[in-house]
């Protein structure tokens, strides 16, 4: 008898731990990611193995990752969202977050927030930053890269070891731009001259009034000065920028891969064979691990073309996380994003992993790191999730430097249009209608067909497909916005 009493013991211990465990098991959250570019083996270790057990303990959370490359994500995103696939967070370009509320693949995020962060979320970043994630005053999206924003996408990240190799000391204008390839065509041969057409830099270089892009792609520009929205192609800027880079190809200077594989600007700017791509404040520090890595002698530095125009703030370029409505698990998307932007600890752990064995702080307070992370950059891009509340430099970065970066948007403008986010609603077809047009622009733009042969056709056509309507009706959104 006491043998039957004890198995029964035993199996009902047994029984009562493996329902613990179910149960245990079945409270764990579990979110899916949709994430750019390749799984590096570093990333998939550093997922597995560090990110998931912190997550685990101190979420109680599954975090799945989906990644896409970069030839490919814009499109797979899109087909996957209309399928209602399960995805819980993805990022994208904050000027297009109208068109992912009016796609239906972007949810409104007021409600979740208050829910999740309550007023947690306005120390991480002020409202004038979200703002940018906003249409028609609801929150779509979070702006996700907090740092300075001013004359965002006007700076050119150039090799600065080269440019001095050939005697040349900074970069200013276009003129110096072209001289540096010239130059480095001349006595560099080896190397295959700009990664980048680099347009919206030229832009502030030949433009008279300062241009900030607006609505879906590269349509429309606003007026700083003017506080009119504008058809780029149109723009006097857009025939300098084109004749300038006609110059350039029939020059020799730019291949014929900067047509075909825009997105691979980067990527070939990290091979080491390249003299600049488009940059940002800090772009050259992004990279900076990886064209080394490809080319150790390489340094590189970042210019701002016409460096005495005015300097704007906007709040419509950079990066956004959104979620969609097929998410099963919205909250915990937050909570993770809560999460990471909570302490400098987690900022610091998802960016570059685990301290003391990929990464450290040096006696003075800098970034060093220990070890081949994943990207050559570190694990989560530093530039989707960038919070100047956290940012670290290395030890090589100089004290100039670093002030020039905190103090940098003390002497902008605040643009008049800071806050405001184009809604596309029942312009869905024109403005996709424009967008095709707009493809026979870009090899104008870009140089590599003349301008004068084939800018009337390529212009009608646009005229044709209702990019007068389009822009009308962007400015007349733009008039009810500074009305306010």
């Amino acid at each position: 008898m006491k043998k039957i009493l004890s198995l029964v013991l035993a199996l009902v211990l047994m029984m009562s731990l493996a329902l613990a465990t179910c149960a245990c098991a079945e409270s764990v959250e579990e979110i899916t990611i949709l994430y750019p570019g390749e799984e590096t083996d570093e990333m998939a270790a550093f997922l597995e193995g560090p990110f998931a057990e912190k997550v685990l303990e101190e979420l109680n959370m599954k975090v799945n990752f989906l990644f896409l490359s970069w030839d490919n994500y814009w499109d797979q995103k899109k087909i996957m969202l209309a399928a209602n696939q399960e995805i819980d967070l993805y990022w994208d370009g904050l000027p297009d977050l109208a068109s992912f509320v009016n796609n239906k693949e972007a949810q409104p995020l007021d409600e979740l927030i208050a829910k999740v962060w309550g007023d947690d979320l306005k120390d991480i970043m002020p409202d004038s930053q979200l703002a940018g994630g906003k249409v028609d005053g609801v929150l779509y999206g979070i702006p996700s890269a907090l740092s300075p924003s001013s004359a965002m996408f006007q700076f050119v990240c150039v090799r600065q070891d080269l440019l001095e190799a050939v005697g040349m000391t900074e970069i200013k204008t276009a003129d110096d731009l072209r001289e540096f390839a010239l130059r480095v065509q001349e006595q560099l041969p080896e190397f295959r001259g700009p990664a980048d057409i680099i347009f919206k830099p030229l832009t502030r270089n030949f433009a008279d009034e300062q241009y900030t892009w607006i609505a879906y792609q590269d349509l429309v520009v606003f007026g700083e000065e003017s506080h009119k929205a504008y058809a780029y192609a149109e723009t006097e800027a857009f025939e300098k920028v084109a004749r300038f880079n006609r110059e350039m190809y029939l020059d020799g200077l730019y291949g014929d891969e900067l047509s075909i594989k825009y997105n691979e600007r980067d990527s070939r700017m990290q091979t080491g064979l390249y003299l600049w791509v488009e940059g940002s404040l800090g772009k050259d520090l992004e990279i900076a691990g990886s064209v080394k890595t490809a080319d150790p002698n390489a340094k590189l530095a970042n210019y701002l073309l016409a460096p005495e125009k005015n300097r704007y703030i906007n709040a419509t370029g950079g990066e956004v996380l959104c979620i969609p409505y097929s998410s099963t698990n919205p909250e915990g998307a937050l909570k993770l994003l809560k999460w990471m932007w909570s302490s400098q600890e987690n900022y610091m752990f998802c960016l570059y992993g685990v301290q003391g064995q990929d990464w450290d702080y040096d006696e003075n307070g800098r970034l060093v790191q220990l070890s081949d992370t994943a990207r050559g950059d570190g694990y989560f891009y530093e530039w989707m999730f960038r919070n100047s509340n956290y940012k670290k430099f290395g030890a090589d970065v100089t004290d100039e430097y670093i002030a020039t970066y905190e103090t940098w948007d003390a002497a902008a403008i605040p643009s008049a249009m800071l806050g405001f986010a184009f809604n596309n609603n029942g312009f869905e077809a024109v403005e996709t209608a424009c967008e095709e047009a707009y493809k026979k622009l870009q090899p104008i733009l870009y140089g590599f067909v003349d301008f004068d042969e084939n800018y009337e056709s390529a212009i009608a056509e646009l005229k044709a497909a209702g990019i007068d309507e389009y822009v009308a009706e962007v400015n007349r959104q733009l008039e009810a916005f500074l009305a306010k």
